[in-house]
């Protein structure tokens, strides 16, 4: 089935000007058939992107985080959940199995821990650098000045999700936090020179499609570098955890239109979506993702990393995670990228 003439237009709007109005996004964010905006997404992933895939090696190195997040289950307040925290060294080890599986980047996440101290995590940063590697990190909301202290240790790259951009929602799930706050990173990240990923959970209690248009907009005006999105999964031990979760379609949708609206940047097939859909990480790259991230913690604690039910259940070791990984690549006659996988700019996206 076609979609409909204005649908239509405004997917071509997107795939030749990547600049849509609110209005047009809600109601491609709506549509019933969007097997059209799929393929112009792919399309654009194709021309601005490549083929390649960039595998990310993650490393979730504590469960620990004194937030108090709604919608995760590493929330403080969680007692039910078994909490972990890696020595320097085992992070250490976890990067060089990783490099050893011919990864070019090591992701760094864990909860706002802080036990690590800035010194600490320079010093771990500065290691794995020297594996001829990049490195990213995600460990939540930090001062310009602790920011900057990362960034001279050689992090390149940092990823720190907005969630929503809707003020209201966002104070609604994040008690004690600050939206100004967590918009004061993202921008203090991009001016050190950081490349700058965000994203936002979808499906999440009370939000709308014109919140979810309002969230493609903002990461399109903070000229962001990478975009992660994934659904919102209902986590026992949070306020959420009886709430419905959210539904592949519209991520898919959500990742399309991120890759029409800002072609050139990176956009991962998210861990969630695999957990969703047996077939999510092959949905994910058809609808504009090019990055997976294998996780390369150590097994034991892969379980513990609970953000969500069903994470790091049934991973294999990571050799063989991978190489499952690189067959559903080469399935859809895509590559597996041999450089650091960073951004390339081919046009003006601002």
């Amino acid at each position: 089935m076609n979609a409909m003439p204005e649908l239509e237009t405004f997917i071509k709007t997107l795939e030749n000007e990547h600049a849509l109005d609110r209005a047009g996004l809600v109601k491609l964010l709506t549509c019933e058939e969007a097997l059209p905006l799929y393929m112009a997404a792919d399309r654009v992933r194709k021309k601005f992107a490549g083929d390649d895939v960039h595998l990310r090696g993650l490393v979730e190195f504590s469960s620990y985080c004194f937030r108090t997040c709604f919608y995760c289950g590493l929330r403080a307040a969680n007692n039910k959940i078994k909490r972990f925290r890696m020595e320097p060294e085992e992070i250490i080890e976890c990067a060089k199995h990783a490099v050893s599986c011919g990864l070019k980047t090591i992701v760094l996440q864990s909860g706002e821990d802080k036990s690590f101290t800035i010194n600490e995590l320079c010093s771990i940063v500065n290691r794995i650098k020297c594996m001829d590697v990049a490195v990213t990190l995600s460990i939540g909301e930090l001062s310009k000045s602790e920011y900057r202290a990362l960034k001279n240790a050689g992090t390149d790259r940092y990823l720190l999700r907005i969630e929503t951009s809707n003020k209201q929602l966002y104070k609604s799930l994040h008690p004690g936090m600050s939206y100004k706050n967590r918009v004061r990173c993202l921008y203090d990240l991009k001016e050190l020179g950081y490349e700058t990923g965000t994203g936002c959970l979808i499906g999440l209690p009370g939000q709308t499609p014109e919140m979810l248009a309002d969230d493609l907009l903002f990461f399109k005006e903070l000229d962001a570098d990478m975009i992660g999105m994934g659904p919102f999964i209902p986590c026992t031990g949070t306020p959420l955890e009886c709430e419905d979760g959210g539904d592949v379609d519209t991520v898919l949708k959500m990742m399309a239109l991120a890759r029409l609206l800002m072609p050139d940047i990176n956009i991962p097939a998210a861990t969630a979506l695999g957990v969703k859909d047996s077939d999510g990480y092959k949905k994910g790259l058809i609808c504009g993702a090019n990055v997976i991230m294998p996780n390369m913690g150590r097994n034991e604690y892969k379980k513990l990393y609970a953000i969500y039910p069903g994470k790091g259940v049934g991973i294999i070791n990571p050799e063989n995670q991978i190489e499952t990984i690189k067959t559903a690549i080469f399935q859809l006659g895509r590559n597996i990228s041999c450089d650091y996988g960073s951004r390339k700019r081919l046009i003006n996206t601002v």
